[in-house]
């Protein structure tokens, strides 16, 4: 009966959706069934999270909840395509890729749609102009078939389905996302039924409910995340193995870049940021990542000191610098002799696999025969030390403020073995400069200023509400140093199962970071001055907050000494 409903609308729906809405691209490959399948979980666990949020009064009343899925954005001015991805709320409740779509979900507690919420799908009709210049959506019956939905019609089709809905539940309670150029828009066209017939819409709920479905991943959507982490994690290998080809000279330039041929892959050379990133996104789409799930961050010398650095511009550090360095240009390209100043190189990049994320950071040693220097390994080396025990401590239930506080307490000890900060056994020192004193003035978020880690899932820094909610009453329960630690936390809740969080210490030697504390009297500026061309230090790994801890989902290695040796080219 729902097959012949579907195919009666379609036969007298005409599209509403020209073709530039569309993408090119519309995968609906087997493991995409295999994803749908799940979807009637997240609609439910929806519903019920957006039914705690409602009033009393309101909770038993049927709910609506209507959906524009993304369209594929253009160009400024232009109809030259942009990639498209889907908006990722739409995701999780249609499993559906295609641009131009919209959903329709019904609920009402205490009846059968409690557990059988409707699901109408509403797909964009392949038009002739679909076939001539990309690949066409499916077909009703094709995206039926890989689609967990109730119904799938075409757009033309909605108008009618929501006053269906506006007639069969009278009262019902209609949910959208916020009206803003965050999510896709809802055509008047569309809403208009609702108002039409008097019901209540409202956008106050079903984002916060939205977040907080997401925020506790299941298994199906950790198997996504952990794709994306081991397709990341290989890719961080590459630029590693890439950049230690280079140091034993087994990469041999000769003569090419536009003069004879241009230098295959198995010839390059990373001498630039932008060949580093090239590599790393390379890795990814032969591995089949449509997307990267954030502009990669790959920041040599001391730009690495900058956390969000995406220009990826730049050659690296070069040395030693004589009159006539000038006049030379990609000297390696062209046999020449050029030495690497001692640098990292730091980047943080992960892809996305079935619109869920990875975010890995890697710190890398170039020049030097692909070693640290002694100031850079000693930095790595606390980094390190911060993420170990970061892990040592995850858990359920601890309060995500406290991993924070580990790492800005690791932070001072270290920096005091280094003799960065001064110690109550320092010339001209006090009990001022006891760890607890100087973790009490803030001064250590000079140097690591940003937060541990955030929760991941479809997005990089994911359900922004549910990590941070604005009323937090577990955060008074928290008082560990200074408040300063906290400014930049993304995530600050206590831990839960089925959580997936990043690690990320670092330590960082920023120009504008240090202005402020140059006159410290906990810091010892000669001492000081000898890391500042290390320029930042971070890692990053993905943990799976599991019942007794936690998993890694992260496969690429950071010890200090497998790092050096890939980078080397000793193994």
């Amino acid at each position: 009966m729902e097959e012949e409903v579907r195919t009666k609308t379609a036969e007298r729906s005409a599209s509403t959706a020209p073709h530039f809405l569309r993408s090119s691209h519309h995968d609906l490959r087997p493991v995409d069934l295999w994803r749908t399948r799940h979807i009637l979980r997240h609609v439910i666990k929806t519903f019920s999270k957006l039914v705690e949020l409602l009033p009393a009064t309101e909770q038993s009343k049927p709910q609506i909840v209507l959906l524009a899925g993304e369209v594929t954005p253009f160009r400024n001015d232009t109809d030259r395509e942009m990639p498209f991805r889907q908006e990722s709320n739409f995701f999780y409740l249609s499993g559906c890729r295609i641009p131009g779509s919209y959903l329709l979900l019904a609920f009402q507690n205490g009846t059968s749609m409690e557990n059988n919420p409707s699901s109408h799908l509403f797909i964009p009709k392949a038009e002739l102009a679909d076939i001539m210049w990309s690949v066409p959506p499916p077909s009703l019956e094709e995206a039926a078939a890989t689609h967990d939905a109730t119904r799938v019609d075409y757009p033309a089709a909605l108008p009618d389905a929501i006053q269906e809905l506006v007639k069969a539940f009278p009262g019902a309670l209609v949910h959208t996302l916020p009206t803003s150029n965050l999510f896709p828009t809802i055509p008047s066209q569309y809403t208009a039924p609702f108002l039409a017939g008097n019901v209540h819409v409202t956008e106050d709920y079903l984002l916060t409910a939205l977040h907080r479905a997401r925020l506790i991943k299941d298994a199906n959507e950790i198997e996504l995340i952990r794709r994306a982490n081991q397709i990341s994690s290989r890719a961080h290998e590459v630029v590693m193995r890439v950049l230690g080809q280079g140091v034993r000279g087994t990469i041999k330039p000769g003569k090419g870049a536009g003069t004879e041929r241009p230098l295959l892959p198995s010839e390059w050379l990373i001498q630039k940021e932008a060949e580093a990133e090239a590599l790393f996104v390379a890795s990814c789409r032969r591995e089949g990542a449509e997307h990267q799930a954030y502009l990669p961050i790959v920041a040599a010398s001391t730009r690495a000191s900058t956390l969000h650095y995406c220009c990826n511009d730049r050659e690296f550090s070069w040395g030693p610098v004589g009159p006539n360095d000038h006049k030379n240009c990609n000297d390696l390209a062209h046999n020449h002799e050029r030495v690497l100043d001692p640098q990292v190189l730091l980047i943080d990049a992960g892809c996305e696999w079935k619109c869920y994320a990875a975010d890995i950071t890697r710190t890398m040693p170039v020049g030097n025969g692909g070693k640290f220097t002694a100031e850079a390994r000693e930095i790595y080396e606390l980094v390190l030390e911060m993420q170990r025990l970061s892990f040592e401590a995850l858990k359920p239930g601890l309060h995500w403020d406290a991993i924070q506080f580990i790492c800005h307490r690791t932070l001072v000890r270290g920096f005091q073995r280094l003799g960065i900060f001064k110690t109550p056994n320092s010339p001209n020192s006090g009990s001022w400069n006891s760890e607890e004193s100087i973790l009490a003035s803030g001064i250590s978020s000079a140097f690591f200023p940003h937060g541990v880690g955030h929760s991941l899932g479809m997005d990089v820094h994911d359900v922004p509400s549910a990590s941070k909610p604005e009323k937090n009453e577990t955060i008074k329960r928290i008082e560990l140093g200074h408040e300063s630690f906290y400014t930049y936390l993304r995530l600050r809740l206590p831990l839960e199962e089925g959580m997936v969080v990043t690690v990320e210490p670092g330590i960082y030697f920023s120009s504008h970071l240090l202005a402020p504390v140059r006159d410290s009297k906990h810091i010892d500026q000669e001492v000081l001055k000898r890391y500042e061309s290390v320029g930042g230090v971070r890692i990053e790994d993905v943990v799976l907050i599991t019942k007794d801890g936690f998993e890694n989902l992260t496969t690429v290695r950071s010890d200090t000494e497998w790092v050096e040796k890939v980078c080397s080219g000793e193994i």
